[in-house]
């Protein structure tokens, strides 16, 4: 069986080791790929965005399933694509990635079939939007998010009435995110743990798997720009039995049926990003696909296989499928480029990693690496995701942080607070 990952980071790296396993699988293809992945698959030189030649490479290869794991071909409609020249395939259609395509869409969707989450407005044009920042009602802190994809990187928390007009001239007017922010939603700020809940569901039912903590800011005691994700733990402490069923029967499972209502079922992995507030929890953010790297800590702790789930998933069976986790910790660091998220340096030497891109006693998923002649160099602000799984948090914690600091690049920039918030 072939198999092709859509996608170039960590979270198609995870994907990749897992699906390994499988001895059913006869060849992976990774479209772009990277350094490190090309150790565990085959690199195509196609650009995820690439429907077309995406398309045509799979037809002409053959391929018998694609996971297309990033939000941007997905938000494109790349699985619609596929599944048009009869490739099965794991991962939304268009309109069900609207979902986190559009934090719109998303918010009144939850607004509409009484989902918890924070309350909000929507702006369409900055002169509407500094009216609503310059009224004497508006309370501050709040959160201010870019209606379409922006790398994570689209929100922001907005201490102050300045730092709010500064952030809606970046989005709508100067056009950060370019049309990702011509509309934008401004919405409550909420306080309490955050969890994020990743999720199989083929349509009709939904099955979560181990929920997880990320770390998004750039810099120790959670300082700092937004960025992709600086590090995750996996079981989140905060995520309790009680908690989780609470998030079933109020939120999951309303997700679902609520989309399957709107006429566009959600099938794959969808994200829940929660906050535990005073209330009771609430729906931060949904994601249409695995997050990163939420993945490489939670795919490290699954037992079932990963291509029987998925497709299980494509073929509506998902019910048919018993998921199985290790009752393990798991803990991932992210080293980055220097300056990251802004500028940083590319072309740089890695050393410490072994020929296979890893290291003794974790596994090292990879982010943004080239591979030159048998070494590795930094090719991304996210370089690497050093993962360790242990019977404790702080066993697992400990065996990262060590593998970490046996890595080098320079200006190599990572947080040493992971799982402490």
């Amino acid at each position: 069986m072939k198999v092709l990952i859509v996608g170039s980071g960590g979270r198609e790296h995870a994907i990749i080791k897992s699906l390994k396993k499988n001895s059913k699988i006869s060849k992976i293809y990774a479209a772009p790929g990277n350094g490190g992945i090309s150790i565990d698959a085959e690199c195509v030189p196609i650009k995820a965005v690439d429907i077309q030649s995406m398309t045509e490479f799979a037809v002409k290869n053959d391929i018998d399933f694609v996971i297309v794991a990033p939000d941007d071909p997905l938000a494109l409609g790349m699985v619609d694509a596929l599944e048009e020249k009869g490739i099965r395939c794991f991962g939304p259609n268009k309109l069900a990635a609207r979902i986190e395509s559009s934090k719109i869409f998303a918010k009144d969707l939850m607004k509409k079939y009484n989902i918890p989450t924070a309350s909000y407005e929507t702006f369409f044009e900055a002169d509407d939007a500094q009216d609503f920042i310059n009224s004497e009602n508006t309370k501050f802190p709040l959160v201010i998010k870019a209606d379409g994809l922006a790398l994570g990187k689209g929100v922001v928390i907005a201490n102050d009435r300045m730092e709010a007009l500064e952030t809606i001239m970046d989005f709508m007017t100067e056009k950060k995110f370019g049309n990702s922010g011509k509309s934008i939603v401004i919405e409550e700020f909420l306080t309490g743990p955050e969890v994020s809940v990743l999720a199989f569901t083929d349509g009709n039912i939904v099955k979560p798997m181990l929920s997880s903590m990320d770390h998004k800011r750039a810099f120790d005691g959670n300082t700092g720009p937004n960025t992709g994700g600086m590090g995750v733990i996996a079981p989140n402490p905060h995520y309790t039995a009680d908690i989780a069923a609470l998030c079933v029967k109020t939120i999951f499972l309303p997700t679902i049926a609520a989309m399957k209502e709107e006429g566009c079922p959600f099938k794959g992995c969808l994200y829940f990003g929660l906050m535990l507030t005073p209330q009771g929890p609430k729906v931060i953010e949904y994601n249409c696909r695995f997050g990163d790297p939420e993945a490489q800590a939670v795919l490290s702790l699954l037992e079932t296989d990963l291509l029987e789930i998925m497709q299980a998933v494509t073929d509506e069976k998902l019910d048919k499928i018993d998921i199985s986790w290790n009752s393990a910790s798991a803990a991932c660091v992210i080293l980055a480029s220097g300056g990251y998220p802004s500028h940083y340096d590319t072309g740089l030497e890695i050393t410490g990693l072994g020929k296979d891109g890893g290291a003794s006693d974790c596994i090292v998923y990879h982010s943004g690496t080239s591979l030159k002649d048998g070494a590795f160099y930094t090719a991304g602000g996210r370089v690497l995701g050093v993962t360790a799984i242990a019977s404790t948090l702080k066993n697992a914690l400990e065996k990262a942080y060590n593998a970490v600091n046996n890595i080098n690049f320079n200006k190599k920039h990572y947080r040493t607070d992971i799982g402490k918030y």
